[in-house]
């Protein structure tokens, strides 16, 4: 298999694909785009090739455009417009003049034509979940639960439309009432990642429409599908033009991020991804204060105590660590088992492990997918022999599995240490590395022991311990006795640095101003 290509340092923070290639359109260069039949929907028209400014469907001005891949087959589904600067300042100017408008619609109305929107994303559940399946690779049930995740947050978000309120403040003066009003903050860049390629959107789009903002999307380059898909049903559900536009680019991601944060016209930057991202980003956004929300990367502990339901920990494991093939934030990193039934829960998981079915998630018996491309593999397979390297014992997989796709054998390690690389960083794979430990202050001291602080996870039937080890965890989210914790009702984010501001929940908070108003001369 040849070496994967190389890409420029930037290029590689903003995690971008290395099957995905920029193609220069030259008019004696014949390209080729697979037909949107070639997706397998029942409604052809929801695939979009194009990036969507102002209410219209466009290409890229310069003509290049990006193969997108499958990455189960390495098979191209087809192609995306490579745009740059000058379609990004265009798409927030077309953000700007809407939300002049926009701004000004009632709570009721935004909340109407969202809903109008979940119920559009409802009717086409299959062909939405197809969706992400061909561009992300996951199992079809998993697409089916990540869609439906999505969705929720429209119904969440259009239900706080109606409920963002204000406030009457008591004043000592008789004279002078104090009121406190909100209002949307304005155009908003959203930048999301390519492991949750619709839910990601929603979570900010829906708390930015609901808020009465407008917004620019630059979605990943390798699952642009599922976005585009996305705003194909906004528009059917009455978002009017310029009220969301999408940049899609790869070779030019340094300069469209760039404007995205610093234009003085976006009020709001909300980005998932890397902390290193999540850091440039941060800088850029300062240049003129603007409000951010960052979700950045994580290093999830994942800790068994000895009086655990031990099913009921292997379970929680399965589901934590290797939803997604291991690609997600908030996914068990680093998994820490009491000694005295070390050994068990090892066995167990192993087990259970090994009986998992790699392959197609279009094919209705696979249990996990793809990563996302080969760089990823490089990754997973750098930390598995590192901690080899260390002592660590292989129990399950541990390499790649030949042929078309960018597959690797689910794997667990037993007897990791923890100085191995896979304590340090973020694996984003299907490893599961298990570390003993003898005590409760020595696993929270070792759980702690990271710069990052996005989600941990415990079981434990000592509601004494389960109140103390919650408390002690240096995460903004913590799961007991259980490995999903992600709702659309819930505050979803991290502190130290996996960054800061919260989406779900209350999070269109995250998406207005707060005003003051004192009337006087009464």
């Amino acid at each position: 298999m040849p070496p994967p290509r190389r890409a420029a340092s930037i290029t590689l923070l903003f995690a971008a694909p290395l099957k995905n290639k920029f193609i220069p359109r030259h008019p004696l260069f014949r390209y080729r785009m697979a037909s949107t039949n070639a997706f397998g929907l029942k409604d052809a028209s929801l695939v979009r090739t194009q990036g969507f400014i102002d209410g219209k469907w466009v290409d890229a001005k310069e003509g290049g455009v990006i193969k997108v891949t499958n990455p189960a087959t390495a098979e191209e589904l087809g192609t995306i417009p490579e745009m740059g600067l000058e379609e990004t300042k265009q798409a927030i100017e077309a953000a700007s003049t809407a939300f002049k408008t926009w701004s000004k619609t009632s709570a009721k109305q935004r909340h109407d034509i969202l809903m109008k929107f979940y119920a559009l994303m409802k009717e086409n559940t299959d062909d939405l979940a197809r969706l992400i399946t061909l561009e992300n690779g996951k199992p079809l049930v998993e697409a089916k639960g990540e869609h439906n995740y999505s969705a929720s947050f429209l119904e969440w978000f259009a239900e706080e439309a109606v409920r963002t309120y204000g406030e009457v403040i008591p004043c000592a003066m008789t004279n002078i009432r104090n009121v406190v009003i909100k209002q949307p903050i304005g155009v908003v860049s959203i930048l999301t990642p390519w492991n949750f390629p619709s839910a990601m959107i929603t979570r900010k789009l829906g708390a930015a429409l609901a808020a009465g903002c407008t917004a620019v999307i630059k979605p990943p380059p390798e699952t642009p599908f599922s976005a585009l898909a996305l705003v194909e049903l906004a528009t059917r559900a009455g978002v009017p033009p310029g009220v969301i536009n999408v940049v899609t680019t790869q070779a030019n991601v340094a300069v469209v991020g760039r404007e995205m944060c610093e234009n003085p016209a976006v009020k709001k930057v909300s980005f998932t991804g890397s902390t290193p991202v999540a850091k440039m980003l941060y800088g850029m956004a300062a240049s003129t204060l603007k409000k951010v929300s960052l979700e950045a990367g994580g290093n999830a502990p994942f800790i068994v105590f000895d009086d655990a339901d031990i099913d009921a920990a292997v379970e929680g494991a399965i589901m934590c660590k290797f939803r997604g093939t291991g690609q997600t934030c908030v996914c068990a990193n680093r998994i820490y088992v009491q000694s005295s039934i070390y050994a068990e829960f090892a066995s167990r998981l192993a087990e259970r492990v090994a009986a998992f079915k790699v392959g197609n998630g279009l094919e209705k018996d696979t249990t996990h997918g793809p990563l996302i491309h080969d760089r990823a593999i490089e990754k997973v397979q750098r930390h598995v022999e590192d901690a080899l390297s260390q002592g660590a014992q292989l129990l399950v997989g541990g390499k790649r599995i030949e042929g078309p796709g960018s597959f690797f054998a689910p794997t667990v390690l037993s007897d990791v240490p923890a100085t191995a690389l896979v304590n340090k960083e973020e694996t984003f794979g299907p490893l599961a590395a298990l570390t003993r430990f003898e005590t409760e202050e020595e696993v929270i001291r070792m759980a702690n022991d990271t710069p990052v602080g996005l989600a941990g996870y415990f079981f434990s039937r000592d509601v004494g311990r389960v109140w103390r080890v919650a408390e002690a965890l240096e995460v903004g989210m913590v799961g007991t006795n259980t490995g999903v914790i992600s709702q659309a009702v819930i505050p979803f984010g991290g502190i130290k640095e996996s960054g800061l501001g919260r989406e779900g929940g209350h999070g269109i908070e995250e998406y207005m101003n707060v005003k003051f108003i004192a009337f006087g001369g009464l």
